[in-house]
């Protein structure tokens, strides 16, 4: 609920601004303003707090000490293990401002002022209260009141307003909820308990519910903060109550050591896992929890954080959770009970816009991630209905590879396609209702520009597995690999999970992957990897992820081509591909 007041500028002229506070506090400093959400994960680094994503605006400048506006977060739930670290190594903005609903980072804020006491403002604004910070240079908030100014070469202005505390409604809570906060059931559950109730408030719930799964994205390593938050809740006795499975972590757990990686990444890499096993998590480790055994059924209720898997599991499955930040994830599965809000709502899975792509003819295997990326520059909030794919059969392969990279560019928790995913259908009439827009082949050829930003026709190393290969991914892989010449001349390192790595050597795939020059990693996946698995001299990274063709410029610093899995095989097999769209974008 947005709050009101009137400011009066330096001529004297009355302003309304509407806004509130999610976490109080007082700061100053130089607006830093964009109308386009930011993903902290890949996006920003937690040591120096410069924005690192090659494709946002704000390229290149630094958030700390600045008043950053920004619409939302979008893309990794890991944002908010960003936040916390730039929090706790000196670098954050002096406030966070958002337009848009936004969970992920101020829940960093939040675990940075409950466990650390350290802690900065962060204000939701209406929209158009926010639109009028870009042309500001300065801010200050002070006892609830934002100060802007602006001035140019002619005019000097200045706004005031009142963004009071965001109200809250109490939250109806079980017995066995009040109990976990009075410490019945150990400090561990209490401090998991405090937590969900408190971000239950923000979030607008009156209620908790039980969920019946979870999938933790906290057990990535990022800092010192993220592991003294997990052995916190791992020394204090906590144990999840349900299920629980481990996203992958920052390293091959089993081989770190035989690849090279520094001590200083690879030890409390090891204790950040084991304190969530020893919490009770299955050491599963993997970005694609939906190829697990027993994954989630139509309409069951879940908490699973990691953008890819969240996005799958509600659009493609048709299960429910929210996009949950990493922190929030383990408290939940912790206590049980999670926030009855968002995508666990009938009327918030609904769509808000309609994109129509029937003009498409001719597609390719890229055309899923490519398309998933577009879109979600399209809808970089709004839960979109995807008509004009009705004659297509996309696999669960296309699926995840059109989510991952949805989810990277989008901060929407789901999305709907006409005649392909479980929802969609009950939509169609409610469709007709939303604004329409489309995609043409010359929208698409512009989004492929933008992940290729390599032009070199030279490729050093070919990236596969973001997210985690499947079982049935490595056996086309396996079938191409004997079709283009049986032995790569490129490095080809393929990430996978345990479990589809094993069921894939059971098929003879792996067998016939590692005579061809396959380089497997299994725990952890291209959005961690870095030297020396990425070789130091490999200039140019070509991958079939648009996640990882968007991520890894800033993550890895190296240049990207993207492609169809079939164009990444003919590359390691010594054929001299093009910098130039597909065929099928171009007829």
């Amino acid at each position: 609920m947005a709050g009101t007041d009137c400011g009066i500028d330096s001529a004297g002229r009355s302003s309304i601004w509407q806004g509130h506070s999610l976490i109080e506090g007082q700061a100053a400093g130089k607006v830093l303003f964009s109308d386009v959400g930011l993903s902290f994960w890949g996006g920003v680094d937690p040591l120096t707090g410069m924005v690192i994503d090659h494709h946002h605006p704000l390229f290149g400048q630094c958030i700390s000490g600045t008043m950053l506006a920004i619409p939302s977060g979008r893309g990794s739930c890991t944002g908010s293990c960003v936040m916390l670290e730039l929090i706790l190594n000196k670098v954050a903005p002096a406030a966070l401002i958002f337009e848009q609903d936004e969970t992920i980072l101020p829940l960093g804020v939040m675990i940075a002022q409950e466990i650390y006491g350290q802690s900065l403002p962060v204000l939701h604004l209406a929209k158009e209260r926010f639109a009028a910070l870009a042309d500001a240079q300065q801010a200050s908030l002070s006892d609830g009141r934002l100060t802007t100014h602006r001035a140019d070469q002619t005019t000097s202005e200045t706004l005031t307003a009142t963004v009071p505390p965001m109200a809250v409604n109490p939250i109806a809570l079980s017995d066995h909820d009040i109990a976990m906060l009075r410490g019945d059931h150990g400090e561990g559950a209490k401090l998991a308990m405090g937590i969900v109730t408190r971000m239950a408030g923000l979030m607008g719930a009156e209620q908790l519910i039980d969920v019946t799964k979870a999938h933790i994205d906290g057990c990535i390593y990022i800092g010192p903060g993220g592991l003294d938050f997990a052995q916190r809740l791992c020394a204090m006795g906590a144990k999840v109550a349900v299920p629980t499975t481990l996203n992958a972590i920052s390293i091959d757990r089993r081989h770190w050591r035989a690849q090279g990686i520094p001590s200083e990444l690879g030890e409390p890499s090891e204790r950040l896992a084991a304190a969530y096993t020893g919490m009770g998590a299955a050491a599963s480790f993997t970005c694609a929890p939906y190829l697990l055994q027993n994954p989630p059924v139509y309409g069951e209720a879940i908490v699973w954080a990691e953008s890819n898997a969240v996005v799958y599991a509600n659009s493609v499955i048709g299960a429910r959770t929210l996009k949950y930040p990493d922190y929030l994830d383990i408290c939940v599965a912790i206590t049980g009970r999670a926030p009855l809000t968002g995508c666990y709502r009938d009327e918030e899975r609904k769509p808000e816009l309609v994109i129509d792509v029937a003009s498409l003819k001719g597609i390719d295997e890229s055309f899923y991630p490519l398309l998933g990326h577009h879109i979600g520059m399209m809808a970089p909030t709004a839960i979109p209905l995807i008509t004009g794919l009705e004659h297509l059969t996309p696999d669960k392969d296309d699926l995840k590879a059109f989510g991952a990279a949805f989810a990277t560019t989008s901060a929407a928790p789901m999305f709907h396609i006409l005649g392909i995913t479980p929802e969609a259908g009950q939509h169609r009439d409610h469709g007709m209702q939303l604004p329409q827009l489309t995609v043409s082949a010359e929208d698409l050829c512009r989004s492929w520009q933008e992940l290729n930003s390599a032009q070199s026709t030279s490729i050093d190393l070919i990236a596969i597995g973001n997210p985690h290969a499947s079982c049935e991914e490595l056996g086309t892989i396996a079938q191409l690999s004997t079709l283009h010449g049986g032995s790569c001349s490129i490095p080809v390192v393929i990430t996978c999970g345990r479990g589809e790595y094993r069921k894939a050597h059971e098929a003879g795939y792996i067998g016939t992957l590692e005579r061809f020059g396959v380089q497997f990693v299994n725990d952890t996946c291209w959005c961690m990897l870095t030297e020396p698995v990425i070789p130091p001299t490999a200039r140019v990274i070509m991958t079939n992820s648009g996640k990882y063709a968007h991520y890894a410029p800033g993550l890895v610093g190296r240049s990207m081509r993207f492609g169809s899995l079939e164009d990444c095989i003919k590359a390691a097999s010594g054929m001299q591909l093009e910098p130039s769209p597909p065929r099928w974008l171009l007829s």
